[in-house]
């Protein structure tokens, strides 16, 4: 291992460790205490919000819930559901999987505070629009002497949103199975992510509403069709899940005695990757969201985990335990031959096209998200000019190794998670507020 790689998984295991699980887990059970589960005891109205029962054009904002939500939930469903869960039952066996759970159950109330924030404080930026996001809220709702955790969100959402895992995720899986070049894999995503993301935040809302609905029925059907062929075999990976979840000797592949905090540790850091409920990123789409209620896209945040782990995660789980796919091969090779396996030919020509719209969907959010970063440090005009840094590195991160990737995400993630988190306690009565507010008028 070089000195590059080492630094990366030593700085890892420093910023993920025991007091930022806490942390996390802490702040979804507050939220959730204090709301009294009311994110998501409001499920249905939630899904009304997000038909546009309740959409007016004349409310600020840039997109309608519907394309905020779509433009978070294409970067969170994608390589995190699939690579992410093949890379969690590696490291942490089929018992990370119900820590996976279990984050993104508090989840829902976390994204439902952070994104509810966003659009409560937004700040017009030199064109006079709405502009939402955790170094918004920071700002405005704690005031200047906060600013600091600010400024930390913004740089480190420039480098966390930069997108590496999928464009080595997605070139790996290409050069493995057809031969690419990952250079090649890394230009063409350039070029189709660079047309796209020079349109902002309403063609990334067109695009991605219309990218999204259709790559989740088309996983959602095969998933389903893998899951049937081995059916006999879920009544065992369901209980491996619980019996695991707390350490012992039932771990995938053979690798025993893994501790509960180890396990632990990986299901909750691979559920923060998927669903970034926390991470601050979703609150930077939904901040975006054309509305006059706050609490409104709060309640249609709070669906994104529920879609993106308890459905998504989970399918991609059941896929590759009832496939028998070994531990030898790792993130999105490991689940695409779990599919191949099941459905051979078929199989790989739709995971193939899912897993590539997966890719570029993510890459053209993150752009959006860390575009935004970037205007916030240096405002509008000079901020603009990031985009061209953003996009000359996806070529580069398609030839990293996947660990250094992992890790590289996973050290800006944990620290955008704590400026997050930390304003969003503080603000929390704030929420409660606005919740009481909007319930009491409906």
């Amino acid at each position: 291992m070089n000195i590059f790689d080492s630094f990366w998984e030593q700085t890892v295991s420093i910023v993920w460790s025991l007091p930022l699980v806490i942390l996390v887990i802490s702040a979804g059970v507050y939220f959730s205490v204090i709301s009294r589960l009311l994110p998501v005891r409001r499920f249905v109205h939630a899904i009304h919000l997000l038909t546009g029962k309740y959409d007016n054009p004349n409310d600020p904002g840039e997109v309608p819930h519907f394309h905020a939500l779509t433009s978070a939930l294409s970067g969170t469903i994608g390589m995190g559901n699939i690579a992410g869960v093949a890379i969690a039952i590696t490291m942490g066996g089929p018992g990370a999987i119900f820590w996976m759970w279990v984050a993104g159950f508090f989840g829902m109330t976390i994204k439902f505070f952070t994104c509810t924030l966003s659009c409560l404080y937004r700040k017009q930026d030199e064109d006079h629009i709405e502009q939402g996001g955790p170094m918004y809220f920071i700002e405005v709702g704690l005031g200047k002497k906060f600013r600091p955790l600010a400024v930390l969100f913004a740089i480190c959402g420039m480098v966390g949103c930069i997108p590496m895992f999928q464009a080595n995720q997605l070139a790996g899986l290409l050069d493995i199975e057809l031969g690419i070049n990952r250079w090649v894999t890394g230009i063409v995503a350039l070029l189709i992510v660079g047309i796209v993301i020079l349109g902002d935040i309403k063609r990334v809302g067109q695009t991605t509403s219309r990218l999204v609905p259709f790559m989740f029925v088309i996983y959602l059907i095969t998933s389903l069709l893998v899951i049937s062929s081995n059916y006999d075999q879920i009544p065992g990976i369901i209980t491996s899940i619980f019996t695991a979840a707390f350490g012992g000797e039932a771990i995938y592949g053979g690798v025993a005695g893994l501790t509960f905090k180890e396990v632990m540790i990986t299901g909750i850091k691979r559920a923060v990757f998927s669903n970034e409920a926390g991470v601050g990123t979703e609150a930077l789409a939904h901040g975006a969201a054309r509305t006059s209620e706050p609490v409104r896209e709060g309640l249609v945040a709070s669906l994104g985990p529920f879609i993106d782990t308890h459905i998504v995660c989970t399918l991609t789980a059941l896929v590759i335990l009832s496939s028998g796919v070994g531990p030898e091969e790792s993130g999105i090779v490991m689940a695409a031959s779990a599919f191949d396996q099941a459905i051979p030919v078929f199989g790989n020509i739709v995971l193939f096209t899912v897993f590539a719209l997966f890719a570029v969907s993510t890459m053209i959010t993150y752009s959006y998200y860390s575009l935004k970063c970037s205007r916030y440090l240096f405002g509008k005009q000079a901020g603009n000019n990031y985009i061209y840094v953003y996009l000359s590195l996806i070529p580069l991160a398609a030839n990293f190794t996947q660990n250094t990737v992992i890790n590289i995400i996973d050290t800006f993630f944990a620290l955008m998670v704590i400026p997050t988190l930390i304003s969003t306690l503080l603000l929390s009565p704030q929420v409660i507020r606005e919740m009481k507010k909007y319930f009491d008028g409906i």
